[in-house]
């Protein structure tokens, strides 16, 4: 079976992308699938976050960019995790200039990962919040994208932005992108305005709401500075199971899309 590939994306900054993509992966990787994360983010934060040191990495996306390496040559494994990392470090951040100059810029991660296609179940690009080159090449790859949303008031305008730049991709340069699902994170059912904002999202898109909801929880929080995904640095902490809740519900999902 073909890999299924997924951004997680969004254009507003500190949603909880990178604690998405990790805890996504790894629940993915508990529950028997074959999974690669993509660090597309100079920062390099699912990189670190997955227990892989940024610095000592031999190869990384970057090489993949410029047709230096192949995805099975530069990918390491988080051996705790369970999944594969296509890592990322500040060399990054030159990939953005380099690329503008070279012929089929927007398309070369894709044609990377079709490269390596039979290794894998899931392939899950980490998007940096700015509208980059990176994210344009995340973006041309992927089936789907996957925005994680804090239930606050900024949220939905952020959401607007996104939805018009996948729009506009699927117009010109992926006929296969759409929404696959808005993931509520860092939750608290508390707060009356999280509660009207989550009502407002469902009633606006419907089903492409996630069913699952990640709860805001101290041991996600934590868990990076242990180079660990929550969901391995403590399984039964509330925030861990809702996210192998979610890889679930992802699982179901894709088997229901064509």
């Amino acid at each position: 079976m073909a890999s299924k590939i997924f951004c997680i994306a969004n254009q507003k900054g500190g949603v909880g992308k990178t604690t998405t993509t990790v805890n996504l992966a790894a629940g993915l990787a508990q529950i028997g699938q074959r999974v690669l994360v993509v660090d597309l983010d100079p920062q390099g934060n699912a990189t670190m976050g997955s227990g892989i040191d940024k610095r000592k990495l031999e190869m990384t996306v970057y090489d993949v960019l410029l047709e230096s390496a192949t995805v099975a040559e530069a990918r390491t494994r988080a051996d705790k995790a369970g999944y594969d990392v296509l890592g990322a470090n500040r060399e990054l951040a030159g990939a953005e200039v380099e690329l503008v100059e070279l012929e089929r810029r927007e398309a070369r991660l894709k044609a990377a990962l079709a490269a390596a296609d039979a290794d894998y179940d899931f392939v899950l690009i980490d998007c940096p919040p700015s509208l980059s080159m990176l994210t344009l090449n995340g973006l041309c790859s992927a089936h789907g994208v996957i925005v994680p949303m804090q239930c606050e008031y900024f949220a939905l305008e952020g959401l607007t932005d996104l939805v018009n730049t996948i729009k506009q991709i699927h117009a010109n340069l992926n006929r296969e992108l759409e929404i696959i699902g808005l993931l509520r994170v860092m939750f608290d059912p508390r707060i009356t305005l999280q509660q009207q904002v989550s009502d407002q999202l469902k009633s606006h898109f419907g089903d492409k709401v996630f069913d699952s909801v990640i709860p805001r929880n101290v041991r996600l929080a934590e868990a990076p500075s242990y180079g660990l995904p929550g969901v391995v640095f403590d399984p039964s902490s509330k925030g861990a199971i809702a996210f192998v809740d979610f890889a679930k519900e992802m699982v179901r999902r894709i088997a229901t899309m064509r």
